[in-house]
């Protein structure tokens, strides 16, 4: 069981990532697999109640911070509740870590993109739909690729991980 419940959290975050990236689209389902995920992580290893709560809260505000953001179409919905299901996992302490590393990411991850626009894709390349997708230069940047990075690069201090390798 620990193994698994160790390994969750990255395989989502790998998913979230790869899905962004070929469909710029994050999976509602994953994100549940996420939430759902934490809670029975948190009660196998015993977490106490205050500290649960301290995690759903810190979530909670992350998911409202996100849908403004939203709302003000600075980010895509799935990258709202992606980040929020990751700070539910990592709680307050990490946070603002997770929020650096997230926003270092992306800022890279655009300039990336922005350098892959003013390059011609070849007809070979130029068949691969999410490339195709990634080169328009009215497509957006698939966030969740710098969200997902930020959350593994973070993990690993968490309290969730710590005590499952406890």
């Amino acid at each position: 069981m620990s193994t698994l419940a160790m390994l969750l959290f990255p395989l989502g975050m790998a998913f979230a990532a790869s899905s962004d990236l070929l469909t710029m689209r994050i999976s509602n389902k994953l994100v549940l697999l996420l939430v759902v995920g934490f809670c029975v992580v948190a009660i196998s290893i015993n977490l106490p109640l205050q500290q649960f709560a301290m995690h759903v809260t810190c979530a909670l505000v992350v998911l409202a911070v996100g849908f403004v953001l939203f709302a003000l179409r600075w980010i895509g919905g799935g990258d709202a509740k992606l980040a929020a299901a990751t700070t539910l996992w990592l709680g307050f302490g990490l946070t603002l870590p997770y929020l650096v590393y997230a926003a270092l990411l992306g800022g890279v991850l655009t300039l990336l993109i922005l350098a892959l626009r003013n390059v011609p894709l070849t007809p070979f390349l130029a068949r691969f739909r999410w490339l195709e997708r990634l080169h328009d230069r009215k497509s957006g940047v698939p966030y969740g690729i710098a969200l997902a990075l930020a959350g593994l690069l973070t993990y690993t201090n968490s309290t969730i991980f710590e005590r499952l390798t406890a």
